[in-house]
């Protein structure tokens, strides 16, 4: 049975993105509103086992149950190809179990992420304008974006890409922080930890599926 599912949408020039409000992560782009809801529905399955690996049963839903809750305006982020817009569902309270949550499934997005890497080609074949990173620089980038995101949580993240020590620690003290969201500052520069935990899972998925794509 499947049952209505809360998203938002964002819409710039050129292209729309669309999330799950409740699924840090799954979150997916088109030409438009209509298209990123269709592709997002396209990309349930694959979702799912980020929810599987993070405790989580995601339920069935059909383009048709998606229940758009917000729509905002895009930017040239978005066009770009990034989600960029953050609403009044992001800056709402958060509770520390709620929080918590949204770390686990960030944390399940990074496990799988880390797996599939290792045992990825180290050399991905070319998209069709004959593009793409290769297995190593996309790690690298995706570890170099994750430090400058934890950075916007107010986390003292100096980039250490090829530590892992430090990578295991800045995973561990995001966590901890999305676990204790009143422990986080509210200041211009920074995002609001829902809005974090939605935009860094995307990042990390969007390459995931990028290495599955390509291998």
């Amino acid at each position: 049975m499947t049952q209505a599912l809360a998203v938002g949408v964002e819409t710039g020039s050129k292209r729309a993105f669309a999330w799950a409000a409740e699924w840090p992560g799954w979150c997916r782009s088109g030409r438009g509103e209509a298209q990123a809801l269709q592709v997002l529905a396209q990309y349930a399955d694959r979702y799912r086992e980020v929810a599987f690996a993070a405790g989580e049963h995601l339920p069935a839903v059909a383009i048709g149950e998606f229940k758009v809750q917000e729509r905002l305006p895009g930017s040239a982020t978005t066009d770009f190809g990034a989600p960029a817009a953050i609403g009044p569902a992001d800056v709402g309270p958060l509770t520390p179990a709620a929080g918590e949550r949204i770390g686990r499934l960030l944390g399940a997005s990074w496990d799988l992420f880390e797996a599939r890497s290792r045992s990825a080609p180290p050399e991905l074949r070319k998209g069709p304008r004959g593009g793409g990173r290769d297995r190593d620089k996309m790690v690298a980038h995706v570890l170099g974006v994750d430090f400058a995101y934890a950075r916007k949580l107010g986390l003292d993240a100096r980039s250490a890409v090829g530590d892992e020590a430090a990578v295991v620690a800045l995973r561990k003290a995001v966590r901890a922080a999305l676990a204790s969201p009143a422990s986080i500052p509210a200041t211009p520069e920074g995002w609001p930890p829902r809005y974090y935990a939605r935009r860094a899972a995307w990042h990390v998925l969007d390459h995931l599926w990028e290495i599955e794509d390509r291998s």
